[in-house]
């Protein structure tokens, strides 16, 4: 399966914002946003062309596949299913990507940034409701149960990522139990809880041309 293997905040710099990738490192001064906020490149620093209309669509699509690490195919059937079902689309679409299990890990404090969960979750660290889960994809439901694995709980980077989330601000939508590395979905995470810089109403334009 193809994916992006190249330096992350490259893809932070071409969307001109923070998507958090790194971790703690976005919240650093050793942020490259922060010393050069620009897109990569040669022509970087002169290419400031203003963009509308289809372009602009384009990047918050863009956007919103880097923050996931996910790829075209996979996110246009995310769009398609969120399109399908009852309710706003682009709320339905956010839902989607918030429930997948590599992205619930990071919620839940296991790792420092997606990527990292989604190593965690592919190396079979994390379980559901007793089950190991190694699918970064899998979609989590209302009243699963999400912990860390009895073997991988003294694993440094799942320790040093737990105690960093337990200084910061939890989602709603779980609960959450440090000290134990174990996590439960108490609702269906709602638009107005997820913190994300994308407007999802131009990636449902987008779509729908």
């Amino acid at each position: 399966m193809a994916r992006y293997t190249g330096p992350v905040c490259r893809l932070c710099r071409r969307e001109g914002t923070k998507l958090f990738l790194k971790g703690t490192k976005c919240m650093s001064d050793r942020c490259p946003l922060e010393k050069r906020n620009f897109a990569p490149g040669q022509h970087g620093q002169s290419r400031k062309a203003k963009i509308v209309g289809y372009g602009l669509q384009l990047r918050e699509k863009q956007k919103a596949k880097r923050i996931y690490f996910t790829l075209e195919t996979q996110f246009r059937a995310y769009y398609e299913k969120a399109n399908r079902a009852t309710g706003v689309t682009g709320d339905l679409l956010i839902q989607q990507l918030e429930r997948r299990l590599d992205n619930v890990a990071f919620r839940l404090g296991f790792a420092i940034s997606r990527r990292q969960a989604r190593q965690v979750v592919r190396h079979g660290h994390v379980e559901v409701n007793g089950r190991k889960v190694n699918i970064p994809s899998y979609q989590v439901s209302v009243g699963d149960t999400i912990a860390i694995r009895e073997n991988a709980k003294k694993l440094g980077i799942v320790e040093a990522a737990s105690a960093y989330a337990a200084q910061n601000h939890s989602p709603s939508w779980l609960q959450i139990d440090f000290p134990n590395f174990t996590g439960k979905v108490i609702s269906l995470p709602k638009r107005d809880e997820v913190s994300l810089p994308v407007n999802e109403q131009l990636i449902v334009e987008l779509y729908s041309k």
